[in-house]
């Protein structure tokens, strides 16, 4: 429809709706909403013009250093880019989170959800919902961080062992590879990502009204990631997905739990995180003192 085709009643409830309810959308967001949430079908490029006449938008332009980007890879799941973006994503009604968050790099499909923290219960949990919706990826890009990746202690230099966290552990056992970007540029396609989510989300959420995390991120699964793929992701150069066959849900339950070494006690106890194990007795004649044990833990959620 052309800007002569909008009557003037038309376009004035439009710009009164956007100063109530969309003040802060951009055009293309504000449109979606007007459409969608008012039954005020107007196109983006119309809105745009309309809020710039009425002073209620002006583009932000920020230039940046050149940099070259890094070509995509060619295959769905060869690389998928994984990062937490911290954000006041519910504002004034609920506290400061991390939404976790992976962006394959071919196609940049995503996927998402939110915890206090970026922890690695955390990224295991968004990297186990990846795997239960796509299967395993090839190799993971991650930030230099110790969630992911950390230097070699003084005892791992001295015996030549390579240093592996507990989630790098996690991913050897499901086959994946790590690599971790020198820079924040280095992950641009996830970057990216936060900022049109740190603007999208957290206005339809406001808009959804929902204040905590529990709900945010059933919204992410419900509704919002669904639209947000639909919108952005597009098909990868080549066919073929390079993600290997999901393992059951028991297999993943073996791999999603730390793995820590603990000395035991002249009395059979075991401590590990504040907490005293008390070892069963096999024998009445022998202790296993000063030997060391293999203690796993997990934990279901962050929330």
């Amino acid at each position: 429809m052309s800007n002569r085709a909008y009557t003037a009643k038309f376009r004035a409830a439009v710009l009164t709706r956007v100063q109530a309810r969309y003040e802060d959308f951009g055009p293309t967001l504000a449109s979606e909403h007007l459409g969608s949430d008012d039954g005020l079908d107007v196109q983006a490029e119309t809105l745009r013009r309309w809020m710039k006449e009425a002073g209620l938008w002006q583009r932000r332009r920020r230039r940046k250093p050149y940099r070259q980007r890094r070509a995509a890879k060619a295959h769905f799941g060869e690389l998928v880019q994984l990062d937490g973006s911290f954000h006041e994503w519910l504002e004034e009604r609920g506290p400061r989170g991390c939404l976790m968050h992976m962006v394959d790099d071919a196609t940049t499909k995503a996927v998402g959800w939110f915890s206090e923290e970026e922890t690695i219960w955390a990224a295991a949990g968004v990297l186990r919902r990846w795997i239960e919706r796509y299967g395993v990826p090839q190799a993971l890009y991650t930030d230099w961080k110790n969630v992911y990746v950390r230097p070699p202690n003084a005892a791992e230099r001295m015996r030549g062992e390579p240093a592996v966290t507990q989630f790098g552990r996690m991913c050897a056992k499901l086959g994946i590879g790590i690599i971790a970007a020198s820079s924040p540029q280095a992950k641009g396609r996830v970057e990216r990502a936060h900022g049109t989510h740190q603007d999208r989300l957290v206005k339809k959420l406001r808009l959804a009204g929902i204040a905590n995390y529990e709900q945010a991120n059933a919204y992410l699964d419900e509704h919002y990631l669904a639209e947000h793929n639909r919108r952005y992701a597009h098909a990868a150069v080549a066919s073929a997905d390079y993600h290997r066959r999901r393992p059951t849900a028991r297999q993943l339950d073996e791999v999603f739990w730390l793995e820590e070494e603990r000395v035991v006690s002249e009395d059979w106890v075991v401590r590990y995180h504040n907490r005293l194990l008390q070892l069963e007795r096999k024998s009445q004649h022998w202790a296993p003192a000063r030997s060391r044990v293999r203690v796993s833990g997990w934990r279901k959620n962050e929330w």
